[in-house]
C-alpha cells in the first residue's frame, strides 16, 4: 500500500504523508501514467468542499460510492459493547442454552490468547485495504449477480478504550469517517452536503470481525447457543442474540424505527476462533409523504487467516456480503447485493500518546448540548 505522496510542486520538497493508506489497484485506476495519476492524487486530496467536485477523478458515482461505503465499509451495530476488562457472567440461574454460550466464549477467549493478553489491550491503530463491489437494484426476487468489477481503497482504524474509536476509509476518491467519542457517533462523507447522521454510541462492525476479540466476546456473552453447523468444512457452534426492545428503541431515530435486529455468531469446535458473524435487521422510514418503506438488511461476514499480534489472535483477511431488501406499500420491491473483501496490512496496540482529543467529533457538532 502506497503510503507517501510526492511533492509535485517542488521535486526537492518533502513527500507528503497521506492520511490514509491506498492500495496499488487505486493509485493505478488514477492515470495512464505515474507523473498523472499523483496529479489526480493530489486533486483528490484537496477535493473536500463541493465546488471541487467538478474535477475528473472526483465526478461520477460520488453517491454511489457513499450508498457502499456506507452499508458495506463503515457499518454500525445498533448495541453498546461493554469493553470492560472483565468478560465473565456467572452461570448460576441460566438456561442450558445460555450456559453452553458462556462456555463457548470462554473457550473463545482462549482461542484468542486468553483473558489476560485481551485486558493488556488499552489501545489499537490498524491499516487495512478493501475491495468493494456491488449489483445494480432489481426488482422483485430476479437472480441478481454481483458486478465484476471491484473499487479498491484503504482504511485506518483508530480505537482506544472505553468507546473511543474512528475509522478513516477512502474508496476511488470518496472519503468516509465514522467515529464515536464515548458520548455520540457520527459518520459522513467528505464528498457530502447533506448532514452529518449522529446517535447514540455504537461499535463498528469492524471490530467484531476477527479484529477486537473483547468485544466480540463481550457482545455474545448474553447469546443463547441454538445449534450446530459446519461452515467451510468447520463444525460451529451457533450463538445467537436478540436486541432487545429498549436497545432497539434508543437507536431508533424521529424518521426510522429498528423493527428487529438479531446476531448470529458460528465459533469452531476445532478451534474456538469465530468463523462466520451475521447480523440481520429490519428499518422503518417514514417518507414525505407519509408512507412507510422498509428495509432490511443481511450481512455475513467470514474471517480468516488469524495470526498473532501480541498475543492476540486477530483475523487478518475476510469477506462480507450483504443483502439489502426494499419494499413498502407504496415503493417497488427491490433487491441488491454488495461484497467486501478486506486484508489487514498492520495492526498495533497500546499507541503511544493516543489521547481523548484524536476522537473529537466534526466541529459542527462539537458545540451541540449532548
Amino acid at each position: 500500500m502506497r503510503k507517501l505522496c510526492p511533492n509535485i510542486d517542488k521535486d526537492d520538497g518533502l513527500e507528503t504523508v497521506l492520511e490514509v493508506p491506498i492500495p496499488e489497484e487505486m493509485f493505478t485506476s488514477m492515470g495512464s501514467n505515474v507523473t498523472l495519476r499523483w496529479h489526480n492524487m493530489l486533486t483528490w486530496m484537496r477535493a473536500q468542499t463541493s465546488d471541487k467536485w467538478s474535477q475528473p477523478v472526483i465526478a461520477g458515482r460520488i453517491n454511489e460510492l457513499r450508498f457502499l461505503l456506507y452499508m458495506v465499509g463503515s457499518p454500525l451495530i445498533p448495541l453498546q459493547v461493554q469493553v470492560g476488562h472483565s468478560v465473565y457472567k456467572p452461570v448460576k440461574d441460566c438456561s442450558i442454552q445460555a450456559s453452553t454460550a458462556k462456555y463457548i466464549v470462554q473457550q473463545y477467549i482462549a482461542a484468542t490468547g486468553g483473558q489476560q493478553a485481551l485486558n493488556a489491550v488499552h489501545s489499537m491503530c490498524v491499516t487495512g485495504e478493501v475491495k468493494i463491489s456491488a449489483s445494480e437494484f432489481h426488482q422483485g426476487d430476479q437472480t441478481i449477480n454481483v458486478k465484476s468489477s471491484e473499487e479498491a481503497g484503504g482504511f485506518v482504524l483508530w480505537q482506544k478504550d472505553p468507546d473511543l474509536w474512528i475509522l478513516e476509509l477512502v474508496v476511488s476518491g470518496c472519503k468516509v469517517i465514522s467515529g464515536s467519542n464515548g458520548k455520540i457517533s457520527w459518520r459522513h462523507s467528505s464528498n457530502q452536503q447533506t448532514p452529518i447522521s449522529k446517535g447514540p454510541p455504537r461499535p463498528l462492525r469492524r471490530f467484531l470481525q476477527g479484529l477486537d476479540p473483547r468485544s466480540t466476546a463481550n457482545l455474545f456473552i448474553d447469546a443463547t447457543c441454538i445449534g450446530e453447523k459446519i461452515i467451510n468444512d468447520e463444525d460451529c457452534f451457533i450463538l445467537k442474540l436478540e436486541t432487545s426492545p429498549a436497545i432497539r428503541e434508543a437507536q431508533s431515530g424521529p424518521n426510522y424505527e429498528i423493527i428487529h435486529h438479531t446476531i448470529w455468531g458460528y465459533f469452531s469446535q476445532r478451534s474456538g476462533l469465530l468463523i462466520q458473524f451475521e447480523d440481520s435487521r429490519l428499518l422503518s422510514m417514514r417518507t414525505k409523504d407519509d408512507d412507510d418503506v422498509f428495509w432490511e438488511t443481511n450481512t455475513e461476514s467470514v474471517m480468516e487467516d488469524y495470526k498473532y499480534v501480541d498475543g492476540v489472535n486477530i483475523a487478518h483477511s475476510g469477506k462480507t456480503r450483504v443483502t439489502v431488501f426494499r419494499y413498502g406499500e407504496q415503493s417497488a420491491n427491490h433487491k441488491r447485493q454488495m461484497e467486501e473483501k478486506w486484508k489487514i496490512e498492520d495492526v498495533d496496540f497500546n499507541v503511544w500518546g493516543l489521547t481523548n482529543e484524536h476522537f473529537l467529533p466534526p466541529s459542527s457538532l462539537k458545540y451541540e448540548k449532548i
